[in-house]
C-alpha cells in the first residue's frame, strides 16, 4: 500500500546512539510480550504527514519495534479530526498487533458533536499509555490586522463573523478552544477546519484567514521568530521558554480554553486486558529512554507516559468537561 511504510530507521536520523538504545530496549524488553507478538504492528497514524504527530510517530517506531521484537508499518488515516482513523483502528482485530496514534479529542469531543455508527466504535478503543502533552499555539497570520488577543476580541465584535480562525478539524483541540474563546467573550468568529496540521500551516503562510490555533512545534517556532507568523497565546500550563513574552489563554482571562493536546495510543476494543498491560509496560520504558525524553523535549512537548487507568481517568474528565460546555452553549461549534 502506498501509504504504508516500514520505519524500523525511519527516525535514526533525529535520535542519537541508536545501538545503545536497541540494546536498552532489548534488554529491558526481552521475552515481554510472550508468544501473541509473531507478527509486524500496525502504527495508525490519524493525521496527514508532516504535523507533529506524524514527526513522533516516526520517532517512536524504531525503539517500538525493538521492543517488541517485530517490524512497525507506520500507515496515514487521516480524516475528520482524527475520528477517521480511529474508527479503522476499531474494525482491526483486538489481538494487540494494531495500535493508533491520535489525540484525545475525537473520542471526547467528536461523539458530542457527531452521531452514527463510526462515532460509536470510536468511543470504544482501548487506551494504552499517554506519549505527550503538545501545547497549543495562536497565531496571526499576514492576514491579521491587530497586534494581540485583545485585537482580536475588538475586531471580532466590530465585524462578527469576519474573523477566520482555522484549527485541524472539526472536534480537534483547537477547534476546542475556539468555541471556548467564542462562547466566553460572545464573539462570532468562523471556523475553518483543516483535515490536518500541514495543509493549514501553508495556507496560514499564504494569509488565507486571519487566525489558526496549531500545535506547538519546530517548524511553527522558526515561522515566529522570521515575523512569518505571529504569537497571541498559548495553551499550557504556563508560559512556554521559546516563546516567554506569549501568554497563555489563562492569563489572557480565558483560563477553560487553555488547552493543550493529550496524545496517546489507542488498541482496538475488546483488546485483552493482558495484552493491553504488556504493551502499557513495554511502552513505558520506550518513553523513558533518554533519546526520546530529549526528542520531547527538543520538539516542544511534555511526556505523558502513565498506567492505562490513569489516561482512561484523563479522557473520562475531558469529556465530562466537553459535555459541560456543549451542554451550555451548543452553538459555540458551529
Amino acid at each position: 500500500m502506498t501509504r504504508r511504510r516500514l520505519v524500523l530507521a525511519a527516525a535514526a536520523a533525529a535520535l542519537p546512539a541508536w545501538p545503545a538504545l536497541r540494546a536498552q530496549a532489548a534488554e529491558n524488553t526481552e521475552r515481554e510480550l510472550g508468544d501473541w507478538s509473531s507478527r509486524p504492528i500496525r502504527l495508525l497514524v490519524v493525521y496527514p504527514p508532516g504535523g507533529v504527530s506524524d514527526v513522533m510517530a516516526r520517532t517512536l517506531a524504531e525503539p517500538l519495534a525493538e521492543a517488541l521484537g517485530q517490524p512497525v508499518l507506520l500507515e496515514h488515516r487521516p480524516g475528520a479530526g482524527g475520528s477517521v482513523g480511529l474508527d479503522a483502528l476499531a474494525r482491526a482485530p483486538a489481538d494487540g498487533h494494531a495500535l493508533a496514534f491520535s489525540a484525545i479529542s475525537p473520542i471526547t469531543l467528536h461523539p458530542l458533536l457527531a452521531q452514527g455508527a463510526a462515532t460509536q466504535r470510536v468511543q470504544a478503543v482501548t487506551p494504552v499509555v499517554g506519549v505527550m502533552r503538545t501545547p497549543l499555539l495562536l497565531v496571526a497570520t499576514p492576514a491579521f490586522t491587530g497586534n494581540n488577543f485583545n485585537d482580536v476580541l475588538r475586531q471580532a465584535r466590530q465585524r462578527p463573523d469576519a474573523l477566520r480562525w482555522a484549527s485541524s478539524g472539526i472536534a480537534t483541540t483547537g477547534h476546542l478552544v475556539l468555541a471556548q474563546v467564542r462562547a466566553l467573550a460572545n464573539v462570532a468568529i468562523t471556523h475553518i477546519p483543516y483535515q490536518g496540521g500541514g495543509p493549514q500551516l501553508n495556507d496560514a503562510l499564504a494569509g488565507h484567514f486571519e487566525l489558526l490555533s496549531t500545535n506547538m512545534a519546530a517548524q511553527q517556532l522558526r515561522y515566529l521568530q522570521t515575523g512569518r507568523l505571529r504569537a497571541l497565546a498559548v495553551g499550557a500550563p504556563h508560559r512556554l521558554a521559546a516563546l516567554p513574552q506569549v501568554p497563555t489563554l489563562a492569563e489572557l482571562g480565558f483560563a477553560p480554553a487553555n488547552r493543550d493536546s493529550l496524545f496517546a495510543l489507542f488498541a482496538p476494543p475488546g483488546t485483552p486486558n493482558a495484552i493491553v498491560q504488556r504493551l502499557n509496560a513495554v511502552l513505558q520504558r520506550t518513553l523513558a529512554l533518554p533519546a526520546l525524553q530529549e526528542r520531547l523535549q527538543r520538539s516542544y512537548n511534555l511526556p505523558a507516559a502513565g498506567s492505562t487507568a490513569a489516561l482512561a481517568h484523563e479522557i473520562t474528565m475531558e469529556r465530562a468537561r466537553n459535555e459541560a460546555l456543549v451542554a451550555r452553549d451548543p452553538r459555540a461549534f458551529d
